[in-house]
């Protein structure tokens, strides 16, 4: 799988109140990626609020973007549910609609044992024929993945990839190293959390899982070109001209944040699906100001 490298960049999915995708503003979006040159677009993503949205609505979206693509750049489509064969079914709309991979978190309402993890990653991965990339959000779904369980899913056939929370910088290089000893030589490691997505790619990680990539992707292909090149200093110097976005996105939320860049930058006007608020005024001027202070360093 050798598209899950470099930057995959994760663009909201716009649409009404009712849940019904707005399939022009999401062109928009992913026509920026494109011709960005992203190595993947991360679709239905939590950024791309793919819980909220109806299996219907779920395979309009994605088909709209890999049409909007043209097959040029892969999609990972976001294939979670709370029921194993509903994830099933997600995951067979999206091998039929020409995604490249799932994404698959372990999304629940009961808590959930390593042992049933297993048992829901296996069956998508085995029922849908689409390999599936392992999302491990705690923050959302109140599950994390051990060592154990991770190495015992990427040796499942059709698991073929981990996007990794990162949520202490000096920890990312002893969790990759770790990662990489127990898993397979092909098995993609890649992390998301964008504030310390700079740090992962210089460590080593294959792909970043980025949020701001889904609406500024320039910048952010920046920092990985120079982390895939070893230029540590350029790399870091473009996460730092970052550092106003990334407070941001820790006070209110990336997705609140993206919504509003879309906004600010004239891509598109949508809000997030109820219940999430779009951010209040005074983060947006704030918001506003970061963008205006960064000017040329988004392009």
């Amino acid at each position: 799988m050798a598209f899950l490298s470099g930057l995959s960049a994760f663009p909201i999915t716009p649409s009404d109140r009712d849940g019904h995708v707005d399939t022009a503003a999401l062109k928009r979006l992913v026509a920026r990626l494109c011709t960005a040159g992203v190595d993947s677009i991360g679709l239905l993503g939590s950024t791309g609020t793919y819980m909220y949205l109806s299996r219907k609505e779920r395979l309009r979206a994605l088909n709209a973007a890999i049409e909007e693509t043209g097959g040029n750049v892969p999609v990972v489509a976001g294939v979670g549910a709370l029921r194993t064969d509903e994830a099933v079914r997600l995951a067979q709309d999206a091998k039929a609609s020409g995604a490249a991979a799932g994404l698959l978190a372990a999304v629940s309402y009961a808590p959930l044992t390593e042992d049933e993890v297993f048992e829901h990653f296996s069956a998508v991965a085995r029922e849908s024929g689409l390999p599936i990339v392992i999302y491990d959000n705690p923050g959302t779904t109140h599950f994390r993945f051990t060592a154990a369980l991770v190495e015992r899913l990427s040796r499942v056939p059709g698991i073929v990839a981990i996007k990794n929370p990162t949520e202490k910088s000096e920890q990312i290089a002893s969790h990759l190293a770790q990662q990489r000893s127990t898993t397979p030589r092909d098995f993609s490691i890649g992390y998301s959390g964008d504030s310390n997505a700079a740090q992962a790619m210089i460590c080593g990680a294959d792909t970043w899982y980025s949020v701001l990539a889904g609406i500024l992707p320039d910048v952010c292909l920046r920092i990985v070109r120079a982390a895939q090149n070893g230029d540590v200093e350029n790399a870091r110097g473009n996460d730092a001209r970052l550092a106003p976005i990334w407070e941001i996105f820790k006070q209110f939320s990336s997705i609140r944040t993206v919504y509003t860049m879309a906004d600010l930058l004239g891509v598109c006007q949508a809000e997030p699906p109820r219940p999430i608020l779009p951010l209040p005024f005074s983060a947006k001027e704030k918001l506003a100001y970061s963008l205006n202070l960064l000017g040329q360093d988004l392009t």
